[in-house]
């Protein structure tokens, strides 16, 4: 039998890197995107000798709009069918819009949105022409609320789950599984680098929420959180005023950035 390959973007660290991890031992083939090299080649020099897997490793920055394509039209020629997309790649800032350059901050919503889009739209074609594939995108905990000084991250992370549960919609009756797995505190250096008044709970492992997304992919949800007390809050801006719920994120993150810039100095 021919064996099932995965394409996996942002996976030379964190949760994509667990990723390719996860779908190396289930037997897949893997393709690989992220933009360092280095890392890339490490992983898939590992995850050859570990698993005898075919792995391709493709370096590109997918903040830059003609990546996504770059990346169909040479998989294309390789005649490479991509079985299952998995939309990891992304990035978070903290602080005004305005301490950001017009630049930096399209990059963060093309690296979290069009890319999203992007991928999800050339690779899914080919799905639904076989009728057969899957698609998990990698949304947030800040998917279900509006976060001051991360307003970008936290809207892009809304994006993203908004746009996979329409697709789940449309595309369930071409025999296609589209799913936003999201994950809050994880173990993974995005998480080091983020401001404690989003660090709630405990800290979850790339592993759990990797697993936590095949669960629900298994189950064909159109999202699922990962972790039960990530669950239970979810929830909460369900039941909570919008702006009740913006002012004491904007609190929270100004007292994590005011101890931040005192221990900095």
């Amino acid at each position: 039998m021919k064996r099932k390959r995965a394409l996996i973007t942002g996976a030379s660290t964190g949760i994509g890197r667990e990723y390719a991890f996860a779908l190396a031992e289930k037997g897949y083939d893997l393709v690989l995107v992220a933009r360092s090299r280095d890392k890339l080649d490490a992983l898939a020099h590992e995850l050859k000798k570990t698993y005898k897997r075919n792995i391709h490793v493709i370096v590109k920055d997918l903040s830059i709009a003609s990546a996504p394509e770059e990346i169909y039209v040479e998989l294309k020629d390789r005649q490479w069918q991509i079985d299952m997309l998995i939309n990891n790649a992304g990035a978070g800032s903290t602080g005004q819009l305005l301490e950001r350059s017009l630049v930096q901050n399209q990059q963060q919503v093309m690296l979290n949105v069009n890319a999203v889009v992007n991928m999800t739209h050339l690779f899914l074609q080919d799905m639904v022409a076989r009728k057969q594939g899957d698609v998990i995108n990698v949304a947030s905990m800040a998917s279900f609320q509006p976060i001051p000084y991360m307003s970008i991250y936290a809207a892009t992370k809304s994006f993203v789950l908004s746009f996979t549960e329409g697709l789940h919609e449309e595309y369930s009756q071409h025999g296609i599984r589209v799913i936003a797995v999201c994950p809050g505190n994880t173990q993974t250096q995005f998480f080091d680098q983020a401001p404690d008044s989003i660090k709630v709970g405990k800290m979850r492992s790339s592993r759990q929420v990797v697993e936590t997304s095949f669960k629900g992919l298994r189950r064909n949800q159109s999202y699922i959180v990962d972790g039960k007390m990530n669950k239970l809050l979810s929830e909460l801006p369900r039941f909570l005023p919008r702006r009740w719920i913006s002012k004491m994120s904007a609190r929270l993150m100004k007292k994590t950035m005011s101890h931040t810039n005192s221990g900095s100095n």
